[in-house]
């Protein structure tokens, strides 16, 4: 009775409660149906090849497109890994590339090989799908010594890149101990079993040494790939068998089929751009770039004012930074170094007379930056670093040197160069501004000439009978003179006045310019 009084008094309660779980029901059904459409559903995608070594070079071309692959907002970035690997930094600056990509599926595909570096890269990569042929593995850290043959790198390097490679195989969910023995070559991997529980995983001789617990696990026996004296390097098969790898296909039409993408999947392939950008950082083109630039800086510097040889000199100097950037090289430190030193030169040139400490700090700034903006690291720490270093050190003062052989012949044959010989001062001859002075009485000699630049005095005044850029012809005691000012256009016909003259180098400024 009590029951029934209870169930009368709330029956609205109990209708709402029979109505509300056909609602909960059909919602739940929804959202599972939506989910399931979800997965089914075609995802985009996007593939970008890396079928070379790393370098500094392609690891920065190699970013920039992975920037754009997130920025285009797909599901999946598929990596086509074919590649030996390469520099060590540039490795790791691309496995932290990849593990930050937090909103979209990183896939390694490999086809055929990635070794060192670029299994490393594979590592940082959400799932790996591999051709069952394809290799990877073979990430010891290596160097060149002195004696020319590759070496193991010291300790404190192996360590560090160890750390690294355990720590990115534990993020992805992969066996840290074999994610190690790429790296190391004198470690051993065993299938361990636990005693108590039965668990089976892989552990290394140097890691079951360190454990608490060692007891409680057997050592089977050492997986064939990871043993002593050789780095661990699978094909795709046994990669999947081992837990390194996700899956093997035959193809990338069935790698596309596993990933579920929407085809055609686009391809994001080297453009013009890279192709400029990489030639551009050879060591022959940038040996052109910085000749061509300083022998147009040198014309600029004879003739001030915005003329076809400053345009050509921020036309080389300007591809040649810009090719840097884009390459990784180079940054604005190297660029105002740059600008620095022309300043320091040209001050030298200009203002400050003779040759001394400005020119000198000029000079050292302007190779510096150069050298600079084609490396990476301004002070290597491998001997492979120094002989590269070496060459761009070559590359910088071959250019200088051809630059200063240019400048010689200039200055020697410019005068018969129709409408550049005012940018030299030669001597003035008899008939053009000389005087003969008699024999002395008691001498035999023949009568000398005397040019015009010797006999003009600091003080004399006269009138530009040209354009003087900085360097023309001025009218002194009606006689022609050649004349360079301090940098400053004169037109012609104004008053000039003899300020300084350092050898046959006389200099000049206008009159209005005197206090």
């Amino acid at each position: 009775m009590l029951a029934a009084f209870v169930l009368n008094r709330h029956r609205w309660l109990v209708d709402a409660l029979l109505l509300l779980i056909p609602v909960v029901l059909l919602a739940t059904l929804t959202n599972r149906l939506a989910a399931d459409d979800i997965e089914l559903r075609p995802r985009k995608g996007i593939i970008i090849p890396l079928h070379e070594d790393i370098n500094p070079l392609s690891g920065a071309l190699l970013k920039r497109k992975f920037a754009e692959a997130v920025e285009s907002g797909v599901d999946v970035i598929v990596l086509d890994i074919e590649s030996p690997g390469g520099w060590v930094d540039v490795t790791f600056e691309l496995m932290d590339m990849v593990a930050e990509a937090d909103d979209v599926e990183t896939v390694a595909y490999i086809a055929k090989d990635a070794i060192s570096g670029a299994a490393l890269v594979s590592l940082a990569t959400d799932t790996i799908i591999m051709h069952p042929d394809a290799r990877m593995g073979d990430a010891g850290e290596i160097v060149l010594g002195p004696d020319g043959a590759f070496r193991y790198t010291e300790a404190k390097s192996r360590s560090v890149l160890a750390q690294k490679v355990r720590d990115t195989a534990e993020a992805t969910g992969r066996p840290l101990a074999l994610a190690e023995k790429m790296t190391d070559k004198d470690m051993i991997v065993y299938i361990a079993t636990n005693d108590a529980t039965g668990q089976t995983k892989y552990i290394s001789d140097k890691e079951f040494e360190a454990m608490d617990d060692a007891e409680q696990w057997t050592l089977g026996k050492p997986i064939r790939e990871a043993g002593k004296d050789m780095f661990f390097t699978v094909n795709g098969r046994r990669a999947v068998e081992l837990g390194m790898a996700d899956q093997t296909v035959e193809s990338r039409d069935e790698m596309i089929d596993v990933l579920n993408l929407t085809r055609p999947v686009p391809e994001i392939e080297r453009t013009s751009i890279d192709t400029v950008v990489l030639i551009l950082n050879s060591k022959p083109a940038a040996f052109l770039l910085v000749l061509l630039g300083l022998t147009a800086l040198g014309f600029e510097l004879s003739a001030p004012g915005l003329g076809i040889g400053g345009l050509l000199s921020l036309l080389c100097f300007g591809l040649f930074f810009w090719s840097r950037f884009l390459g990784g090289t180079a940054g604005w430190l190297e660029v105002l170094l740059f600008v620095m030193g022309i300043a320091f030169m040209a001050a030298e040139v200009f203002v400050i007379p003779g040759f001394g400490v400005a020119g000198i700090s000029g000079l050292a700034m302007t190779m510096l930056s150069l050298v600079m903006a084609s490396r990476r690291l301004v002070i290597p720490e491998t001997t492979a670093g120094w002989t590269d270093l070496g060459g761009d050190v070559l590359t910088v003062a071959a250019a200088f040197l051809g630059f200063l052989i240019t400048l010689i012949v200039m200055v020697t044959f410019i005068g018969e160069i129709p409408g550049l010989n005012r940018l030299t001062l030669r001597p003035q001859l008899a008939d053009s501004g000389t005087v003969s002075v008699a024999p002395d009485a008691q001498s035999s000699e023949l009568p000398t000439a005397v040019p015009m630049w010797q006999r003009v005095e600091i003080g004399d005044q006269g009138q530009a009978i040209s354009p003087l850029r900085p360097g023309g012809k001025m009218m002194v005691r009606n006689e022609t003179l050649d004349v360079v000012t301090e940098g400053d256009y004169v037109a012609t016909g104004i008053a000039v006045k003899v300020i300084a003259k350092q050898g046959a180098r006389v200099i000049v400024r206008p009159v209005l310019d005197q206090t």
